[in-house]
């Protein structure tokens, strides 16, 4: 901890830190994918279709057609120690962890390990008071307020609660900048500057953010600061939102359609950034590096690279850490 924080042994032990993420399936298989899926789609924050109309076009249609395909999409990313996701997730939890020496617990809104395990094994190490860490650094109610449901549900089933505080966002806070410029110029100076450098977040909906989800303002505002960091005029960088899902609008400019401009006006290498992803997953590994590389080079452009997601680099985790410490005061 800080030295203007200083904490003692007892102080530490009754608090923890729950790391949470969206989460991914226990294996790359279309059972594996289907339970995975289920979970996340029936999930209001989410889909908020009427159920009578959703629930029959998600088993019927939607599980039975996609679990097959993107079980095949998983297995073409899967590292060795399993989802790339749960992999850089259990890394940052165990340099979290070393770094503060507090109890630091994973985890993910839908599967394993899930946000009610991971506040019973900081229970069970006598922590009195949790802190919720989402790593959204911009917040959506798909994603971050998601989470606050989850806490929520499982706290409502307990007689005794822990004190709780939860991190809203961070998607404008000095080392999260300073953090995504960093891993930018260590990309560019190993593999030189490309012409362009698009910011690609996870799209939502347009009519959740015309209903009061802050999200497209605070990743413009992410989008914003790291181009004022890497003194990038407009002219070589911009934003866009990936993931796009069903028919109704979503946030634009849509990634792919931007990509495909990009190629078509003469951009021959273009770099891109997925700054709303805390760790690599299927939608950098393969939407971003594979489908829309594909995109690009048909489009006429002849380089895409995927700048990684913060992951466990240092910078992250200091970043984690700074977050835990001021969010923790006087506790």
């Amino acid at each position: 901890m800080s030295e203007q924080s200083p904490t003692t042994t007892t102080d530490r032990a009754q608090y923890g830190v729950l790391l949470v993420n969206l989460g991914t399936p226990d294996e790359a298989t279309p059972a594996g994918v289907k339970r995975f899926l289920s979970e996340f789609l029936h999930d209001q924050r989410v889909v908020d279709m009427t159920r009578w109309l959703w629930c029959p076009l998600l088993h019927g249609v939607i599980l039975p057609v996609r679990s097959p395909k993107v079980a095949k999409l998983y297995q073409a990313v899967w590292m060795d120690e399993g989802s790339p996701l749960m992999v850089y997730s259990k890394r940052q939890q165990q340099q979290l962890a070393q770094m503060l020496d507090v109890p630091v617990e994973l985890g993910m809104t839908y599967g394993n390990p899930s946000i009610a395990s991971g506040l019973a094994a900081l229970k069970a190490q006598g922590c009195e008071k949790v802190l919720v860490l989402p790593l959204y650094p911009q917040y959506s109610r798909t994603t971050t307020a998601a989470v606050f449901d989850k806490v929520a549900k499982v706290l409502k089933a307990q007689a005794d609660i822990p004190e709780l505080r939860f991190v809203n966002q961070y998607f404008d806070h000095p080392a999260y900048i300073e953090a995504l410029a960093g891993s930018v110029s260590a990309f560019w100076a190993e593999h030189g500057e490309p012409d362009y450098l698009l910011c690609s977040y996870h799209g939502i909906p347009k009519r959740y953010a015309d209903n009061g989800d802050p999200y497209p303002e605070h990743c413009s505002g992410t989008t914003a600061l790291l181009a004022e960091k890497l003194a990038l005029p407009q002219d070589k960088m911009s934003m866009s939102y990936q993931s796009i899902f069903g028919r109704e609008e979503w946030l634009k400019p849509y990634t792919e359609g931007t990509i495909k401009a990009l190629a078509e006006k003469g951009i021959k290498r273009l770099d891109v950034i997925c700054p709303a992803f805390s760790v690599d997953c299927l939608e950098t590994l393969e939407e971003i590096a594979e489908e829309c590389k594909a995109v690009f080079l048909a489009a006429g452009g002849e380089r895409l690279n995927l700048i990684p997601c913060l992951n466990d680099d240092p910078a992250h985790i200091a970043l984690m850490a700074q977050l835990v410490e001021q969010h923790t005061q006087g506790w």
